[in-house]
């Protein structure tokens, strides 16, 4: 089976070949298509393409450059170049990208026949050839930091099970740790220049997975091999990580904070293990440097804690959501309020009640509707019951159910990432932009921007933003009374000519005719 991309920004052209393909190779191929450079970006992104046909004049990227640009990740794809133009400077540059053949439009269907089956023997020569070390290394430059974003969004916030990932990553039997990076006053101009010098720096200096930036935060998974002396090699680590701080605070901004969770060994873990290093994180307190490092110790049973100190820890795993941390931190806390008051159940009661009105008062800043009728009845609870079990029960109850309603609202709040993409997208839409420029404002690659948006909003990125485009167009088409190419430049089409090609294609008439129609 061979997989063949047919990229060109006329739909005709994409049906006519589309049609001799499946007429003489039906059984041997699968088909996919493109309307321009963008978008056949992000169908190689995710897809193995074996063979890709590439019109070189479309709007936007073009033709040559896109197929540089796969390249640089997928050398053996075989690239079939079409053009209108018969020029020499055009077929030269094609054969400098790596091109395999290049023909002119209106191409012969027996020509197309002939090339593709050239192409199937070329692809059977290749698929025997052993990739070298520089050329796979090549690829994971590219593959890795996109899967990297994928493992840490995976890990934090739950979802998909992460232990292919760590056999990806060749990782077996460690212990790890979450580091949550902040940068404030970051510019989102520089954000992708930010992120590479951060990966520079951590890469050279540990074994680490890293995420995207959310925001101006990035996740950091430090990991080390399981061993004898796990208490030394913690040890270096630390130290390690404290060094690394260093050296952000000195090359990238001297307003960098870290938060760093316990060291753990359970993958099951690692959504708490997040959660643990970013209560870290909220944790540290202003101040003049703004240079601060904060280690999240594991949690603490001992009696000399304080009061407050044991229900802040409540109130932190409620806010992020952990409702598996909560059994031991509030029997622990009911345990030093007996100790404290001496077994005195007013001031005890009085106590829990405090606690239940301020994990309320956490809980529905997040999860606004959050509702549960025993905070109600509490007071009435605490009056009438007396057993220390069923009171630490009572509040265990609500605390979980808190933290669980917490965690259902941050789960079906949108990727911060595809929030700051719209947002770029929304304020641009009168003007040419591409999926390049998107990422970089976003802080991501633009493979994992494309692959998001297909998680997130069921289409590619292209499709969408046309969408948007064309909803915007039928708006301005009913409610003003601009011109066509007024219209069209709008929403970012340039070439009126195009716009209306596409319209059509979307809604079965031209803009002229809709407008018409809704009069």
């Amino acid at each position: 089976m061979y997989t063949i991309l047919l990229t060109d920004d006329e739909q005709i052209m994409i049906d006519s070949l589309t049609m001799t393909l499946t007429k003489n190779f039906a059984s041997e191929v699968k088909l996919f298509s493109a309307l321009s450079g963008s978008e056949a970006l992000e169908i190689v992104a995710k897809n193995q393409i074996d063979i890709i046909f590439m019109d070189i004049n479309m709007p936007g990227l073009n033709g040559l450059q896109t197929v540089s640009y796969i390249k640089q990740s997928k050398p053996d794809t075989v690239v079939i170049i079409l053009s209108a133009f018969d020029e020499f400077e055009y077929a030269k540059e094609a054969v400098n990208i790596g091109a395999f053949k290049y023909l002119t439009k209106p191409v012969n269907r027996n020509t197309v026949i002939d090339t593709v089956k050239s192409a199937f023997d070329e692809i059977d020569k290749r698929r025997g050839r052993v990739f070298s070390e520089v050329e796979l290394h090549k690829k994971l430059e590219i593959v890795s930091p996109m899967v990297e974003s994928d493992f840490i969004y995976s890990a934090a916030f739950g979802g998909k099970d992460i232990r292919e990932y760590f056999s990806y990553f060749e990782i077996e039997h460690c212990v790890y740790c979450f580091c949550c990076i902040e940068i404030a006053h970051l510019d989102d101009k520089n954000k992708y220049e930010v992120y590479n010098e951060i990966r520079e720096i951590l890469c050279a200096k540990t074994r680490c997975i890293i995420g995207s930036f959310m925001a101006n935060r990035l996740a950091v998974f430090f990991y080390f091999p399981d061993s004898a002396s796990r208490e030394n090699d913690e040890k270096e680590l630390k130290e390690r990580i404290k060094e690394i701080f260093s050296l952000l605070s000195m090359r990238i901004s001297k307003y960098i904070r870290f938060g760093v969770s316990p060291f753990e060994t359970a993958i099951e873990k690692t959504t708490v293990s997040y959660n643990k290093a970013l209560e870290a994180l909220i944790s540290i307190k202003d101040d003049e440097e703004g240079l601060k490092i904060a280690f999240c110790e594991k949690v603490s049973l001992e009696e000399s804690e304080s009061e407050e100190k044991m229900a802040e820890k409540i109130y932190g795993r409620v806010m992020v959501g952990d409702s598996s941390a909560l059994p031991p931190l509030v029997s622990a806390y009911i345990k030093k309020l007996y100790s404290l008051y001496d077994g005195k159940e007013d001031k005890i009661k009085n106590a829990l009640f405090s606690l239940l009105v301020n994990v309320k008062n956490v809980a529905t800043k997040i999860a606004v509707s959050y509702k549960n009728a025993l905070f109600e009845n509490a007071f009435s609870f605490f009056c009438n019951e007396h057993s220390k079990d069923a009171l630490e029960e009572f509040v265990l109850t609500l605390c979980s159910d808190s933290a669980n309603a917490v965690k259902e609202t941050l789960s079906k709040s949108e990727n911060p990432i595809i929030t700051m993409a719209l947002k770029y997208i929304n304020s641009h839409l009168s003007t040419s932009f591409s999926l390049e420029e998107v990422s970089r404002f976003s802080g991501v690659s633009p493979f994992y921007l494309s692959k998001l948006f297909k998680e997130e909003k069921k289409e590619n990125f292209t499709a969408f933003v046309t969408n948007l485009r064309l909803e915007k167009a039928k708006t301005l088409l009913q409610s003003t009374r601009s011109s066509i190419k007024e219209v069209s430049a709008e929403v970012g089409y340039n070439d009126q000519n195009y716009f209306s090609r596409i319209f059509r294609y979307q809604y079965g008439m031209t803009p002229t005719e809709f407008r018409d129609a809704k009069k």
